[in-house]
């Protein structure tokens, strides 16, 4: 498996559709984003649920999280059953972030990547891609890395999204 982690707009969704080019054998693509989507409309801009605030925060409640943790749960079975998966997230919670994904894939293989991109030239792309909330490219880029430990470390700023991937691929064992 191999799970990465990064702010908005750093670049993780071209990082995946690349990685399921180059990688040898068929990979499955899970985000955060279509987990969110799937999500009933109540949910969202809720309290118990997930809310954008108007400066880009993200904020989320009880009910999000247990969704949350039955969709790594899930994620995990899909691997434990022979899939191979590529996850791509973003810890808003940092280290705590981690640790929920640690316990849901214990005993798996796991190659952690984290996608780095300069906070401003994420905000550029947020803007250019129009579906973001102003103001998370900013307030994620930096903090979704707190405490967090990594096998490879990509940098999306001036690297294109198949570079990367080919940097990540070679870790895949």
């Amino acid at each position: 498996m191999i799970l990465l982690n990064g702010g908005s707009s750093a670049g993780k969704t071209g990082i995946v559709r690349c990685l399921q080019t180059v990688l040898a054998d068929a990979w499955l693509a899970f985000g955060i984003d279509a987990f969110v989507d799937a999500l009933p409309p109540r949910l969202r801009d809720a309290d118990g649920g997930i809310a954008f605030g108007a400066d880009g925060r993200v904020r989320v409640g009880a009910d999000f999280r247990v969704l949350e943790e039955a969709w790594r749960q899930g994620v995990a079975a899909s691997v434990r059953a022979g899939a191979r998966v590529v996850v791509d997230d973003v810890f808003l919670g940092g280290a705590a972030s981690q640790r929920r994904w640690r316990e849901a894939l214990d005993g798996l293989a796991v190659l952690w990547v984290g996608v780095r991109c300069d906070p401003e030239v994420a905000a550029g792309r947020e803007i250019a891609r129009g579906d973001r909330t102003r103001g998370m490219a900013l307030a994620q880029a930096r903090a979704v890395h707190e405490g967090v430990s990594y096998d490879v470390v990509v940098d999306t700023t001036r690297t294109e999204s198949l570079e990367c991937a080919r940097t990540i691929a070679a870790h895949v064992g």
